[in-house]
Formats: C-alpha cells, structure tokens, sequence
C-alpha cells in the first residue's frame, strides 16, 4: 500500500474505498479524455457526401475519361533495376497471388479506403494474401478532397489499413489524388486549397504512421489543379501514370519518378507497375 499525507499533515494508508473510487475516477477520465480526442476531429466522423460508386474508383480509374494516357500494351521491356509490381482494389475481387508472384511481381499495393465511410471488402484477402505469397505490400487511400478534410481522411486511412510497421515488408502509404469521379475536375478547390489539403493528409498520416506517404497522381491533373506545386517533393515519393514506353514529363519538384503505372491492362489483374531502383531499395524504402 501507499502512504499519502492529508492536508492536516497527517500520514495516513488509503482505505479499499477510497482505492475503488480512485480506480472508478481513473477510468472517468480515460473515457473523458478518448471523446475529447475524438472530438478534436469532428470530420473524421463520416463524409459530408459519402461515396456513391467506390468499388468503381480505384488508382488511376479516372485517366481515360479525361487524358490519353497511352497505350496499355506492350510494356516497356524489364530491366535490371527495376521491380515489377501490381495494384488492386475490390473490383479485382480475391485475387491469385501464386499467379503474380510466379509471373515476377513482387510488390502490391491494395486500395484500403476512400473519404471516411468506405473500406475495401476485399482487404484482407489482397493485403495479406500478397504478403503471405512473399511480396512486399502496402495501402493505398483513394481522396476525396471536398468530402472531407485531408486530416481527417489520413486519420481515416491510417486506422483502417493504412498503418505501417517496420517489418521489411510493408511500404508506406499512398494518397491516391487524381481527377473527380464524382463532379469538378478539381473537386470544386482551388490550387492552394487543395496543395492545403494535401499538406494536411501528409501531416496527419505522419503524424501517426511516422512515414512521409507515397503520392500517386497524374502529370496533367497536378497542373490543372495544383498549379504544378513542387513543394512536396523532397519528402513524398511520386507514382506515376502513364502507359506508353516511358512515364513521360513528371510534375513539378520531382526529378525522377518512385513508381511508374504502366498499364491498366496488364495480365491477371490489369493494373502494372514498375518501381525504379532495385528490390534491395524497394525495402529501404519499406524499411523507412
């Protein structure tokens, strides 16, 4: 037991009462504190909007409705620095892993979530079954900006599949932001609104990952609605879409391309990616 001093100067033993009360008072608190932190994000709550087709949004669904992207086939020939890879989300359904490992990707990333109402159905499946194959894997959050706020999203992402560990095999996050599938090309934003907004998912998924998230957009939509921003480059790496032979102009900041999506057309799953470097940094980079 520990002895107290009362006020009087008198040392005393707490009685199994007062212990009771302390321990219910305790708890008072905790729970007090948790709705104080939740309420410190009121818009993590749910989107203003949710989203009416998200098992139709996945990386770079929308480029073909608003850009020629290129043609999907034939990939560019593979070459020594380089690591194959795929993305998927729900609309590829349970997908067979053995089959893309034996084929010689060996990295997925797996659509987790979009706004702050919607959770792939398929998660599970895709995210551990690439790892249980022996790829490396990661998340990826499909944005929408006038939903929510980018903080709120990132928090939203970061609980419901987008954390990280330090496991040699999971890579960082990804922001997937690209043209509206619901309205306004820029979501109705201005550029320094949505650079604002992006700023605040970074920060917040950061924050609580302790990794610097991974953007995916295309070249042409970060122009027309960023402004062509380059202030994220130093410390996000940039995922590109474009499939033709090469990924072409990269946005401003960035002097080289992270992941490159290359076709959405590609054998088993349709989504093909490349990353840039060779396996021993793709797990530096899961590595952190």
């Amino acid at each position: 037991m520990v002895a107290f001093r009362y006020r009087s100067g008198r040392t005393g033993r707490r009685s199994p009462t007062a212990l009771r009360a302390l321990s219910v008072l305790s708890v008072l608190l905790s729970s007090l504190l948790t709705a104080l932190c939740l309420l410190a994000l009121p818009a993590a709550a749910q989107d203003a909007k949710p989203p009416a087709h998200p098992e139709r949004d996945w990386l770079g669904s929308t480029l073909r409705a608003h850009e020629d992207p290129g043609p999907g086939t034939p990939p560019p020939p593979r070459t020594a620095a380089s690591v194959e890879g795929v993305d998927v989300s729900s609309h590829n359904g349970n997908v067979p892993w053995a089959t893309l490992w034996k084929a010689g990707n060996r990295f997925a990333y797996v659509k987790a979530t979009e706004g702050t109402s919607y959770t792939n159905p398929y998660f599970a499946q895709q995210y551990n079954g690439s790892y249980a194959a022996g790829m490396i894997r990661g998340a990826y959050h499909f944005a929408l900006p006038d939903n929510s706020g980018g903080a709120a999203q990132a928090v939203y992402f970061a609980t419901h599949g987008g954390g990280w560990s330090k496991d040699g095999r999971t890579l960082p996050g990804v922001l997937d932001i690209e043209y509206n599938p619901y309205g306004p090309t820029c979501y109705g934003m201005s550029a320094s609104a949505l650079v604002g907004w992006i700023r605040d998912f970074f920060s917040a998924y950061k924050a609580r990952t302790g990794r610097d998230a991974v953007i995916y957009t295309s070249t042409n939509w970060w122009k027309q609605c960023t402004g062509n921003y380059g202030g994220f480059a130093s410390a996000h790496p940039l995922w590109v879409p474009r499939y033709g032979a090469s990924p072409g102009a990269l946005p401003s900041g960035w002097g080289y391309h992270t992941f490159w999506q290359y076709t959405d057309t590609g054998p088993t799953v349709g989504d093909h990616n490349r990353f840039n470097g060779a396996y021993s940094r793709l797990q530096a980079l899961a590595n952190g």
